[in-house]
């Protein structure tokens, strides 16, 4: 026969361990599926800096400082040194070619012109008196012919008459003879009389083409030395501005000395100062720009120089078909955008003081709400002073964090008070 349980009735006690179990069992798991673990921080909406994430047209530039200089400069050297005699007009003027700058003064110069050109005109009277001596002595030389010719034909005529009488036996052997040897003696003094004259004018041609040669050459010396004289004479050798003369009266300039500069109005270029860092990617065709007034205006790389100076190597830039700003002046300081590639669609992202604790590698993305930023993953590529270029972790439109994050490195949420 069946009997019957009796049924247990609870105590206060189970019931109150009961609860206390069903409460950490609940907060177990509240904790584990439904409280937030990460890091959090409270910033003020005043100590962040927020930006929105962009499609653009990316291009990497680099900041560079350009002087203008004018396109091309003489510079002024002096020639033949000597002491400042006059100074006609000062640094900073316009000049136009051939206006006299400078008259310089140099007895030695002068003494030894006037020795030159006292040698010129003793050669002149030397070179006279040879030619004037060739002509006597070609007279000389006709007159001593000609009254050898009477005595050859009397001689001659007395030698035939002696033969014909002698083979008749109208006179002697010895008169004969006589006669012949007085004809063939001035028949050789004739001959001897000829060549001896032809060396004497072969002397007398050669020291006359010696003496013009010498002329010549004491012509050439003398108008180098007139030349030298002229040179103390310092003047423009182009239009210009005088940038610079850096003399004084009575002052003693040296051959070869600079003293000044002219600056060629008609065009300026820009001389810029770059890190060696970029040597390997600046190249001439390569443009730079800069704003002022109001518009841009475009420079092209002239030249690159290769010397590298104090970690930095230097350009020269020349404006684009001759676009010269109408304010631009001589020394004045250019701040340029120096093109390192062309303009390509990128997502961009602006720069910011994030990038030095970050590495570009993570960045605080902003909630729809504004109140919150979460902590992401992204990567950056290129950069140039104004942008970043996204590559991955980020799209248009999303509003990051920018300002520095010196104090959110083990930070994984920002709650954002207004």
């Amino acid at each position: 026969m069946d009997r019957e349980l009796k049924k247990k009735n609870k105590t206060p006690r189970k019931i109150a361990i009961g609860l206390v179990v069903a409460s950490v069992l609940g907060f177990v798991i509240y904790s584990l599926f439904f409280v937030d673990h990460s890091k959090q921080m409270s910033v003020s909406n005043d100590e962040i800096t927020i930006a929105e994430v962009k499609n653009g047209a990316f291009q990497e530039f680099i900041p560079v400082d350009g002087v203008v200089q004018p396109l091309k400069t003489i510079y002024l050297d002096v020639v033949q040194g000597g002491y400042v005699e006059k100074k006609y007009i000062d640094g900073g003027n316009e000049v136009k070619a051939g206006d006299m700058l400078l008259k310089l003064s140099n007895n030695n110069l002068m003494m030894e012109y006037v020795q030159k050109e006292t040698m010129m005109y003793d050669l002149i009277n030397n070179l006279q008196n040879s030619k004037l001596r060739l002509k006597q002595n070609r007279f000389e030389l006709q007159k001593k012919l000609s009254e050898l010719d009477y005595q050859i034909d009397a001689s001659k005529d007395l030698y035939l008459r002696n033969q014909k009488l002698f083979k008749e036996s109208v006179i002697s052997d010895q008169e004969f003879q006589k006669a012949k040897r007085d004809y063939d003696r001035l028949s050789k003094q004739y001959l001897i009389e000829i060549e001896s004259q032809r060396f004497d004018s072969i002397n007398a041609i050669s020291l006359i083409q010696q003496q013009e040669d010498g002329l010549e050459r004491t012509y050439k010396n003398l108008a180098l030395f007139k030349q030298n004289l002229g040179n103390l004479y310092i003047k423009a050798p182009v239009d210009g501005q005088l940038a610079s003369l850096s003399v004084e009266i009575g002052q003693f300039i040296t051959t070869g000395q600079r003293i000044g500069q002219i600056d060629d109005l008609k065009g300026f270029k820009v001389k810029a100062s770059i890190d060696e860092h970029y040597i390997s990617r600046i190249f001439t065709g390569q443009n730079a720009e800069f704003e002022t007034g109001g518009k841009t205006y475009i420079l092209t790389v002239m030249r690159v120089y290769p010397e590298v100076t104090n970690h930095h190597f230097q350009i020269d830039l020349v404006f684009k078909e001759a676009n010269y700003p109408a304010s631009i002046r001589r020394g004045q300081t250019l701040q340029l955008r120096l093109q390192l590639s062309d303009a390509v669609p990128s997502l961009l992202l602006a720069r910011g003081g994030f990038f030095q604790t970050t590495g570009g590698n993570w960045i605080f993305v902003v909630d729809e709400s504004g109140k919150s930023a979460i902590r992401k993953d992204i990567q950056l590529g290129r950069q140039n002073p104004k942008h970043y270029e996204v590559l991955n972790g980020l799209k248009s439109g999303d509003k990051v964090i920018i300002s520095n994050y010196e104090r959110y490195e083990k930070i994984d949420k920002l709650i954002i008070n207004y």
